[in-house]
Protein backbone atom coordinates (compact mmCIF):
# COMPACT_ATOMS: atom_id res chain seq x y z
CA UNK A 1 0.00 0.00 0.00
CA UNK A 2 1.16 3.50 -1.14
CA UNK A 3 0.81 6.90 1.06
CA UNK A 4 -2.17 8.10 -1.11
CA UNK A 5 -4.45 4.65 -0.02
CA UNK A 6 -3.24 4.06 3.08
CA UNK A 7 -6.07 3.70 5.49
CA UNK A 8 -3.40 5.33 8.45
CA UNK A 9 -2.96 9.25 8.66
CA UNK A 10 0.08 10.99 7.75
CA UNK A 11 2.30 12.21 10.08
CA UNK A 12 2.41 15.73 10.15
CA UNK A 13 3.56 16.96 13.30
CA UNK A 14 5.09 15.79 16.52
CA UNK A 15 2.45 16.85 18.29
CA UNK A 16 -0.25 15.15 16.00
CA UNK A 17 1.96 12.03 16.13
CA UNK A 18 2.59 11.85 20.15
CA UNK A 19 -0.42 13.79 21.45
CA UNK A 20 -3.07 13.29 18.99
CA UNK A 21 -5.77 10.38 18.06
CA UNK A 22 -4.90 9.72 14.75
CA UNK A 23 -2.99 6.60 13.89
CA UNK A 24 -0.21 7.66 11.92
CA UNK A 25 2.47 4.68 12.20
CA UNK A 26 5.98 4.96 11.28
CA UNK A 27 7.09 1.94 9.51
CA UNK A 28 10.78 1.62 8.99
CA UNK A 29 12.95 1.90 5.65
CA UNK A 30 11.41 -1.66 4.76
CA UNK A 31 8.70 -0.69 5.66
CA UNK A 32 7.75 -2.16 9.19
CA UNK A 33 6.74 -2.01 12.27
CA UNK A 34 7.76 -3.71 15.43
CA UNK A 35 5.41 -5.87 17.65
CA UNK A 36 5.92 -7.32 21.14
CA UNK A 37 3.01 -9.88 21.84
CA UNK A 38 2.50 -10.78 25.64
CA UNK A 39 -0.66 -12.69 27.16
CA UNK A 40 -3.29 -11.10 28.36
CA UNK A 41 -3.60 -12.55 31.68
CA UNK A 42 -0.64 -12.83 32.57
CA UNK A 43 1.56 -10.64 30.92
CA UNK A 44 4.28 -13.47 29.91
CA UNK A 45 6.47 -12.06 26.79
CA UNK A 46 5.15 -14.83 24.20
CA UNK A 47 7.09 -13.30 20.72
CA UNK A 48 8.59 -10.61 18.52
CA UNK A 49 7.52 -9.90 15.53
CA UNK A 50 6.78 -7.34 12.41
CA UNK A 51 4.24 -5.97 11.02
CA UNK A 52 4.25 -3.97 7.14
CA UNK A 53 0.75 -1.84 6.53
CA UNK A 54 -0.82 -4.77 5.74
CA UNK A 55 -0.91 -6.87 8.49
CA UNK A 56 -1.33 -4.37 10.71
CA UNK A 57 -4.54 -3.76 8.98
CA UNK A 58 -5.92 -6.97 8.95
CA UNK A 59 -5.31 -7.45 12.36
CA UNK A 60 -6.87 -4.50 13.38
CA UNK A 61 -9.95 -5.29 11.00
CA UNK A 62 -10.00 -8.62 11.84
CA UNK A 63 -9.28 -8.98 15.56
CA UNK A 64 -6.11 -11.77 15.17
CA UNK A 65 -2.50 -11.19 15.08
CA UNK A 66 -0.91 -10.74 11.49
CA UNK A 67 2.51 -10.16 10.99
CA UNK A 68 4.72 -10.02 8.24
CA UNK A 69 7.71 -12.79 8.09
CA UNK A 70 10.63 -11.44 7.31
CA UNK A 71 12.27 -14.84 6.75
CA UNK A 72 9.55 -16.11 4.50
CA UNK A 73 8.99 -12.49 2.95
CA UNK A 74 5.45 -13.18 3.13
CA UNK A 75 2.08 -12.05 5.26
CA UNK A 76 1.66 -14.85 8.14
CA UNK A 77 -1.93 -15.32 10.03
CA UNK A 78 -0.79 -16.55 13.24
CA UNK A 79 -2.03 -19.97 14.21
CA UNK A 80 -3.33 -19.98 10.27
CA UNK A 81 -1.57 -23.49 9.80
CA UNK A 82 -1.16 -24.51 13.59
CA UNK A 83 -4.64 -23.22 15.04
CA UNK A 84 -2.80 -20.95 17.62
CA UNK A 85 -4.62 -18.15 16.64
CA UNK A 86 -3.62 -14.83 18.79
CA UNK A 87 -6.81 -13.08 19.55
CA UNK A 88 -6.29 -9.41 20.18
CA UNK A 89 -7.75 -8.56 23.70
CA UNK A 90 -5.93 -4.73 23.76
CA UNK A 91 -3.57 -3.19 21.01
CA UNK A 92 -1.71 -0.42 21.45
CA UNK A 93 1.01 1.81 19.83
CA UNK A 94 4.20 3.34 21.70
CA UNK A 95 4.44 7.13 21.79
CA UNK A 96 5.87 7.95 18.91
CA UNK A 97 4.35 5.34 17.05
CA UNK A 98 7.02 2.96 15.89
CA UNK A 99 6.01 0.05 17.51
CA UNK A 100 3.02 -1.80 18.62
CA UNK A 101 2.10 -4.18 21.51
CA UNK A 102 -0.67 -6.97 21.65
CA UNK A 103 -1.97 -8.38 24.45
CA UNK A 104 -3.46 -11.75 23.22
CA UNK A 105 -5.34 -14.47 24.31
CA UNK A 106 -3.77 -18.05 22.25
CA UNK A 107 -6.58 -20.59 21.05
CA UNK A 108 -5.50 -24.11 21.67
CA UNK A 109 -2.01 -24.96 24.14
CA UNK A 110 -1.79 -21.69 24.35
CA UNK A 111 2.07 -21.96 22.51
CA UNK A 112 2.97 -18.82 20.31
CA UNK A 113 6.32 -20.49 19.27
CA UNK A 114 6.75 -22.18 16.51
CA UNK A 115 9.42 -24.68 17.96
CA UNK A 116 6.57 -25.80 20.49
CA UNK A 117 7.52 -23.86 23.49
CA UNK A 118 4.76 -21.26 24.73
CA UNK A 119 7.02 -18.04 24.20
CA UNK A 120 9.32 -17.49 21.75
CA UNK A 121 11.66 -16.21 24.71
CA UNK A 122 12.38 -20.03 26.28
CA UNK A 123 16.17 -19.44 26.62
CA UNK A 124 17.81 -17.04 29.33
CA UNK A 125 21.32 -15.42 28.37
CA UNK A 126 23.81 -15.29 31.58
CA UNK A 127 24.89 -12.01 32.37
CA UNK A 128 27.83 -10.36 34.69
CA UNK A 129 30.49 -12.99 32.90
CA UNK A 130 32.67 -12.69 29.81
CA UNK A 131 30.70 -12.97 26.97
CA UNK A 132 32.53 -16.23 25.28
CA UNK A 133 31.15 -17.65 27.93
CA UNK A 134 27.51 -16.54 28.39
CA UNK A 135 27.52 -17.19 24.45
CA UNK A 136 27.60 -20.76 25.31
CA UNK A 137 25.55 -21.45 28.32
CA UNK A 138 21.76 -20.52 27.49
CA UNK A 139 19.91 -21.95 30.21
CA UNK A 140 16.46 -23.26 28.68
CA UNK A 141 13.42 -21.78 30.76
CA UNK A 142 10.59 -23.62 29.64
CA UNK A 143 11.42 -28.00 30.36
CA UNK A 144 8.45 -29.13 28.28
CA UNK A 145 6.90 -27.96 24.59
CA UNK A 146 3.43 -27.36 24.74
CA UNK A 147 3.04 -29.09 21.37
CA UNK A 148 4.97 -31.19 18.85
CA UNK A 149 6.02 -29.00 15.60
CA UNK A 150 6.52 -32.18 13.26
CA UNK A 151 3.04 -33.19 14.33
CA UNK A 152 1.81 -29.69 13.31
CA UNK A 153 3.79 -28.41 10.43
CA UNK A 154 5.00 -31.90 8.98
CA UNK A 155 8.71 -31.70 7.85
CA UNK A 156 7.71 -28.21 6.09
CA UNK A 157 11.06 -26.01 6.41
CA UNK A 158 11.80 -24.16 9.71
CA UNK A 159 10.01 -20.75 8.84
CA UNK A 160 13.46 -19.61 10.41
CA UNK A 161 15.63 -20.59 7.95
CA UNK A 162 19.41 -19.39 8.79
Amino acid sequence: MTQENSPFASRQTIEQVEEGAELAPKFDANGLIAVVTTDSETGELLMHGYMNEEALTKTIESGEAHYWSRSRQALWHKGATSGLTQEIIEMRIDDDQDAVWLRVKVAGSGASCHVGYRSCFYRAIPTGIPVEDASKLLEFKEDDKTFDPKAVYGDAPNPTQL
